[in-house]
Order: C-alpha cells, then sequence, then structure tokens
C-alpha cells in the first residue's frame, strides 16, 4: 500500500491521529517537523528565528522529497508544508492524502500555541491563517475527515475511508 499523507492546520491532530494510524497498520510515522528539528538539532521556534522561515521550508520540501520515495509510511506534515506545491505534490503522488478539518477556533482553544511560531499572533490572526489555507488543504486533499472530535474517531473515518476493518493494532506495532 503506498503511504497515508495527514495535513491541515497547527493542531488539528496530525501527530496523534497519525500514531494511532501507525500503531493499527503496523507502519512508521513520520512527522515531518520532528524530522526537521531532529535533523537540525533544534526547535522550530529557533529555526525561524534564524535562519528563517525561507530556510526552514526548504527543509520541508527536502524531507518531502525524502519521504515520497519510501512506503508504508503514515506521514503527518507541517501544517505549512501544502503551500508549496514542490512540497506536497511528491508527497501526494506517493499516498493518499487526508485533510483533518478541526474547527480553528476550537484549536485556538483547546492547544497550546506555546512553541508553534505562527500561533503566536492571537486568535484572529490564527482564524484568518486557517481562512488562508483551508482552500489549499481542500485542493490537495483526496480525502477529507470533517470535524473529527477526537484523534481515535479521525483514525476510525481515514480507515473506513481505506476500506481496511482493523479492530486491533497489529503484533509488534
Amino acid at each position: 500500500m503506498k503511504n497515508i499523507i495527514l495535513i491541515g492546520m497547527m493542531g488539528c491532530g496530525k501527530t496523534t491521529t497519525g500514531k494511532l494510524l501507525a500503531q493499527a497498520l503496523g507502519w512508521e510515522l513520520a512527522d515531518t517537523d520532528q524530522m526537521i528539528e531532529d535533523q537540525e538539532g533544534r526547535s522550530i521556534p529557533e529555526i525561524f528565528a534564524d535562519p528563517g522561515e525561507g530556510y526552514f521550508r526548504d527543509l520541508e520540501k527536502q524531507m518531502s522529497e525524502a519521504l515520497s520515495q519510501r512506503e508504508n509510511l503514515i506521514i503527518a506534515c507541517g501544517g505549512g508544508l501544502p503551500l508549496r506545491a514542490d512540497c506536497i505534490g511528491p508527497l501526494k503522488e506517493s499516498g493518499t492524502v487526508f485533510f483533518l478539518n478541526r474547527d480553528p477556533g476550537e484549536i485556538y482553544d483547546t492547544v497550546s500555541m506555546a512553541g508553534r511560531p505562527l500561533g503566536q499572533g492571537g486568535k484572529a490572526a490564527f482564524l484568518d491563517r486557517f481562512a488562508l489555507r483551508e482552500p489549499v488543504y481542500r485542493t490537495w486533499a483526496d480525502c477529507i475527515v470533517d470535524h473529527p472530535i477526537s484523534p481515535e474517531i479521525a483514525r476510525t473515518v481515514i480507515l473506513q475511508m481505506l476500506d481496511l476493518d482493523l479492530k486491533e493494532p497489529k503484533k509488534g506495532a
């Protein structure tokens, strides 16, 4: 099977849902933000501070190209990755893209924005950012999981969309 690619706004549950899917399928989770932090030896806020967002976006491009060459991955993308066609394009070719469309107001009210450089501008700016990104997410998505109440529900919906009926995690996962 190809890869499963999760996109959506920061804090929508991509990483948590990805962990649940990886466990259910016995696949590896590739969280692009975490992988970039590991590769660079510093946090995303530090990368954004110096050398800057452009550098970070170039790292995302390199990461997406490398991951697109692999199979049987759950890929949790950073919220801004789909904004660049050269980043999301290779991933889309490598699998099925799911947009986790969680209410942005709920995200802002319930998820810590600490450590999220683009979540620092207040709720209105966060909602504006979502309004700009949502059409892009919809464009790239093969499937949309609207308003998942929890990562467990998102996992179940995605498995159903893939026509997979997995009651128990695979052995060794």
